[in-house]
Order: structure tokens, then C-alpha cells, then sequence
């Protein structure tokens, strides 16, 4: 077995869980992870594509490892995620270096396939997407000096939404069992995580029947809070079809619930909407909106907002800024359509050109850099409990997040990493806050 590897990893929250699965594994056969990929016999690229430019920032990271292998041939050169799911033997083609190819749900047997490799030196693509969830994976100490941490609860998606990937490269939706996830959550408490953050494509459609009985995820929340150890609980990404009343009431009945929601709404056109078919209506939207702040006041929400979807008009755009200014978001990630490899929208006549997309983006975003910054500033003066999870823009700063997912950089002389203190805000900025440790 290889004594040393390197994990690049890009992308959203559940490729970090998926490269901290391929860590364990490989430490529990033996191999340490190295400083950078020139001290490793194995790297891997986790690669994403949910747009375009991910995907192009994979293939250049493809293409610069594969010149360090030419100065250490013996070394092995992985491709994982989801760019190597959609693309397949086609990334062995077009380099040459590459020895394995592996989607998400094949990642059970990466120790597997790298011994193979050892021993044969043949390529491999493993891209089977029938297989289950994971089962727990522990190596003894792996999160020690982490104060948070993710879960997966479930993978795949079933709502083929027209522009995106996502359920060609990740599947059909399969929930993991209850336990599993109390078990793994258990293992992350014990090493000093204190804050866990339930994954999946699709979170709110969790279901998983346990002696007949549905555990959704409203349920699942409520026994993830008996964790004596864990502090702070989130759950990310939600779909706004499946924000049900009963999971909406957990941000007012499970006290360890952060005050934040990640729900992305796309457009606020009704006829972008239809045609993204995401299942919704604005009215639809903005109802669950009032509903969360109805249940809990002080909720932070944030969302994914796209621009330039075929077809969009500027009455379609303006009704998107419409969403934009009515809720006022604390935060948005903001991007412009761009085609997926064998969606639906892929196929749709209107496609806007590049130069109009980039100007509609730009004034989306300056727009809500002001409602963002504004909403910090409206902080100033007040006290906020913060989860330190470690060094802050500066040598004397220490830096956490709020409840609301905020973050906080604060001066303190002592090491508060992985405590809750109460930090009064003194500058509300652009992209965080700044503050004082209440002594």
C-alpha cells in the first residue's frame, strides 16, 4: 500500500465529507497524508461540475499534477467526484498520467483500487452508481483540532432540475440508516467536533424507514440534539418543495438548531421557474420565507441565485432582483447559467450571450454586497455567541462563527478554540464582522 497521499478537493460541502472518507480509508491501510502532492506517492483530485468553471479548474489541476508525475513516475493519480463520474474513460484519454477514475459512489473501493493499480499498474474507471451509502468510517483521532464537522445523511437527488448535473453524477436519492448517522456524529463528538452540519443533495427529502416507522429529517434533528457533546446542528442543502411545516417548526422546538437556511430559489420567474422545473412558484417561495421567520426571528437565509438561463428576459431578471431586494438574503451565491452535458436545459433554444449574463450578475451582485453589508452593520452593538474554530485575519485575532453562520474575527490572548463566548460586535463589514471578547 502507498505510504503517503495527497487529497485536492473543490467543490461544495460533500465533497470535503467525500475527501475526508478517502483520508480515513487510506489511513486506516497504513498511508499518512503529505505536506503537497510533490511528498506523495498517491494524489487525488476531487473534482466538481456543477458548472462549467469548477469543471475547467479541475481539468488545469488534472493537468498540473500530471507534469509532477513526469518527475516522479512511480507516483499514482486519481480522479474522483463528479467531473470523473460524467466524464469517465474520456479523462484517462486526455491524460495519459491519470491511473484511476472514480465516481462518488464507488469511493468505498479507493484502497481497493489503488492496491490493484500497485500490483497490476492497469487503469482503472469505476463509475457504478447503484451502490448504497456508506457505512461509518472511523480513523481514531482524524477530526481532533476540529471544532465542526459534516454528516452525510443521504445522497443523490431525484428532481432532475433541467440545468443541472447533479443526479447523473450522483444518483438516485438512497437515505442512510439512522444510526449510521447518530453513530458517525457520536464518533465526531467524542474526537471535539461541536458543531455538525447534516449533508446532502437533497437533505429535506431524507427518509429512512426504521422498524416500520419513517425517521425524516425533522425527526433525525431532534435525536442529533440529544448529543450531549454536539452544540450546534445545521443542515444544508435544503429544496424549497420539501421545507415542510414540521421541519420549518424544529427551528422553534430544537434549541441546538442554528438560525440558519440555505434554500435556494433560482429565479423569481414563474416561467424560468417552470422551465428550470424546480416544482415551485414565487408565491410558493416567499410563503415559506415569512413561514421561517414566522417560526424563528432572528433566522439567517441564504440561497443560490442563477442569471441567464435560456430564455430569460429582462422581466424574468427584474423579477429575480424583485426576490432579491423583498427577502434581503443575508448572503447569495450568485452565478450565470452555463450548459451541463446532457441536461434538459442543454437543449433549450434562447441561450443569452456571455456579455449580457456577466452584466445582469454584476448588478444582482452589487446590489446584494449592499443588503449583506447593510444587515452586518445593523449588528454593531450587539452580542453575539460565537463558536471559535480558529486563527483570525490576523496574528492576534481569533476567528468563529455566529449561530447565524456569520463569521467573527475578534482579538484574545488565550486559546478559545472550540469554546462558545460572547463577542460585542464593533464593525459590521462586507463579508464578516469584527468584535471584542466579553471577558
Amino acid at each position: 500500500m502507498v505510504k503517503s497521499f495527497y487529497i485536492f478537493t473543490m467543490g461544495c460541502q460533500m465533497n470535503e465529507y467525500d475527501s475526508d472518507y478517502l483520508a480515513q480509508s487510506f489511513m486506516n491501510a497504513g498511508a499518512l497524508p503529505a505536506e503537497g502532492p510533490d511528498d506523495a506517492e498517491l494524489v487525488i483530485v476531487n473534482t466538481c461540475s456543477v458548472r462549467e468553471k469548477p469543471e475547467q479548474k479541475a481539468m488545469s489541476q488534472l493537468g498540473r499534477i500530471i507534469r509532477i508525475k513526469n518527475k516522479h513516475p512511480d507516483m499514482i493519480i486519481g480522479a474522483v467526484g463528479c467531473v470523473a463520474q460524467d466524464r469517465g474513460p474520456e479523462l484517462l484519454q486526455r491524460f495519459p498520467g491519470l491511473d484511476f477514475v472514480m465516481g462518488p459512489r464507488e469511493l468505498k473501493r479507493a484502497v481497493e483500487v489503488v492496491e490493484d493499480i500497485e500490483k497490476s499498474s492497469a487503469r482503472t474507471v469505476a463509475t457504478d452508481l447503484a451502490g448504497l451509502c456508506r457505512p461509518p468510517l472511523v480513523h481514531p483521532g482524524y477530526f481532533s483540532g476540529r471544532v465542526s464537522g459534516y454528516v452525510s445523511i443521504m445522497e443523490g437527488c431525484n428532481n432532475f432540475c433541467s440545468y443541472c448535473i447533479v443526479p447523473f453524477v450522483r444518483g438516485r436519492e438512497v437515505s442512510r440508516p439512522a444510526v449510521d448517522i447518530e453513530a458517525e456524529t457520536h464518533s465526531l463528538a467524542s474526537q471535539g467536533v461541536r458543531e455538525v452540519t447534516l449533508l446532502g443533495q437533497n437533505v429535506n427529502s431524507y427518509r429512512f424507514m426504521e422498524e416500520e416507522k419513517p425517521v425524516t429529517l425533522s425527526s433525525l434533528l431532534k435525536r442529533i440534539g440529544k448529543i450531549n457533546e454536539i452544540w450546534r446542528i445545521r443542515f444544508t442543502t435544503s429544496h424549497p418543495r420539501d421545507l415542510t411545516d414540521d421541519l420549518v417548526e424544529c427551528f422553534k422546538t430544537v434549541h441546538k438548531l442554528c438560525p440558519h437556511i440555505h434554500l435556494p430559489f433560482q429565479t423569481g420567474s414563474n416561467r424560468i421557474l417552470k422551465l428550470m422545473g424546480r416544482g415551485y412558484t414565487r408565491e410558493y417561495y416567499l410563503e415559506r420565507v415569512e413561514a421561517l421567520r414566522t417560526a424563528r426571528p432572528d433566522i439567517a437565509i441564504t440561497a443560490d441565485v442563477m442569471v441567464g438561463f435560456p430564455g430569460e428576459s429582462e422581466e424574468d431578471y427584474k423579477m429575480t432582483m424583485d426576490i432579491v431586494e423583498e427577502v434581503e438574503f443575508d448572503g447569495l451565491y450568485s452565478f450565470m447559467y452555463s450548459d451541463r452535458r446532457g441536461t434538459a436545459a442543454e437543449k433549450l433554444a434562447g441561450k443569452l450571450d456571455r456579455e449580457t449574463k456577466a452584466a445582469r450578475l454584476k448588478t444582482l451582485q452589487t446590489i446584494q454586497k449592499e443588503i449583506s453589508h447593510r444587515k452586518n452593520k445593523a449588528l454593531e452593538g450587539t452580542v453575539q455567541q460565537v463558536l471559535v474554530e480558529g486563527a483570525g485575519d490576523r496574528p492576534d485575532q481569533q476567528r468563529g462563527r455566529t449561530a447565524t453562520n456569520k463569521v467573527v474575527n475578534f482579538r484574545c490572548k488565550d486559546n478559545r478554540i472550540g469554546e462558545l463566548v460572547d463577542i460585542t460586535i464593533t464593525h459590521g463589514l462586507m463579508n464578516s464582522l469584527r468584535g471584542c471578547l466579553n471577558e
